[in-house]
């Protein structure tokens, strides 16, 4: 009976001890994360030039148009747009059906808000931040952006962008009123994306859907 209680409070303490440093991991990575991107975090009017603004995607409504989160993005993009301070704007989101078409929804909004067309360039690959910032560079080229995304996000979309060697700030797109708890569980969920980004980067590397080059600006 000894040995049993004693092998029991072994696999307890390990067990405390090993959800501790999981738990202080995730958060020093998080907080890695904030602390890096606020130095690259600004408004609208004060952000630096880019080439191209990289909108990324989020959720659609059931007639497939986008979504509150997802307008704010396009919008926010589209207003950096008319201010000069970008030239193009990149388009990345979830086209994995027939049905589902996020990069074709943020377009026809960007040009309901009057962005010309042939300044819009439409990514269909970019199912997850991972992918699209990846595809950034190995498929459109582009070592320089400006990411527009919620608040939320940013720090891991700037974590990434910056991995595979693309310069980029970024900009937030918190222009609606969200529900205090949907905000709450989009910053809560961001913890444990900010780790999954990282053992994407450091360890797995996986490898998204790829294609021919397409560069937005061609040499």
């Amino acid at each position: 009976m000894k040995t049993l209680k004693k092998t029991f409070n072994v696999i307890f303490h390990s067990l405390v001890y090993l959800t501790l440093a999981i738990f202080f991991l995730t958060g020093f990575l998080r907080v890695g994360m904030l602390l890096s991107s606020a130095r690259r975090t600004y408004l609208p009017e004060t952000v630096p030039s880019a080439p191209v603004a990289l909108v990324l995607g989020a959720g659609l409504n059931r007639d497939g148009t986008p979504g509150l989160v997802l307008r704010d993005r396009v919008r926010t993009a589209t207003d950096l747009y008319f201010a000069g301070k970008v030239q193009k704007i990149l388009m990345s989101g979830d086209n994995s059906t027939e049905f589902y078409d996020e990069p074709g929804a943020m377009r026809d909004f960007a040009l309901s808000l009057g962005v010309p067309e042939e300044d819009i360039v439409v990514d269909f690959a970019g199912r997850r931040t991972y992918d699209s910032c990846y595809r950034a560079k190995a498929i459109f080229g582009l070592d320089h952006l400006v990411v527009v995304t919620q608040a939320y996000h940013l720090p891991r979309a700037l974590f990434l962008c910056n991995a595979f060697e693309i310069e980029s700030d970024g900009v937030p797109a918190d222009e609606g009123y969200y529900r205090l708890s949907s905000y709450a569980f989009w910053w809560a969920r961001e913890v444990l994306a900010s780790v999954y980004a990282c053992w994407d980067v450091y360890i797995a590397h996986p490898e998204p859907i790829l294609g021919n080059y397409e560069p937005i600006f061609p040499q």
